[in-house]
């Protein structure tokens, strides 16, 4: 998970960097997402990962682009920042996970 966790914290910086949205939402899926493999994910975020990048890729390109450029493209703002809150909201979800493999366990003892 901790690769994973990286790249959608990398993708997340992307996200909240200066420019317009949909440019750094396109950066930040294709540099940062788009390789994923879906079992190098959680469950928790499996199928929303899937159902995020079937959405992302939904656009036959023009010559010169890619297909999340295309679709990006064809976005609004606003349907574009949507997309970047699913990504984050994804980060949150990882983040959640690892903090609880790290908490150390509690076990019940004896008063003694």
């Amino acid at each position: 998970m901790s690769s994973a966790w990286e790249n959608f914290f990398a993708a997340t910086v992307v996200l909240a960097s200066a420019g317009p949205i949909k440019h750094r939402l396109v950066e930040a899926f294709r540099e940062h997402l788009a390789d994923l493999e879906e079992d190098e994910l959680p469950r928790e975020i499996r199928d929303e990962f899937t159902s995020l990048s079937s959405a992302m890729c939904s656009v036959r390109p023009m010559k010169g682009e890619n297909a999340i450029q295309a679709t990006v493209r064809k976005m609004s703002d606003s349907e574009a920042g949507g997309f970047a809150v699913r990504i984050v909201g994804m980060l949150g979800v990882l983040a959640r996970l690892q903090a609880a493999q790290r908490a150390p366990k509690l076990r019940a003892v004896g008063e003694d």
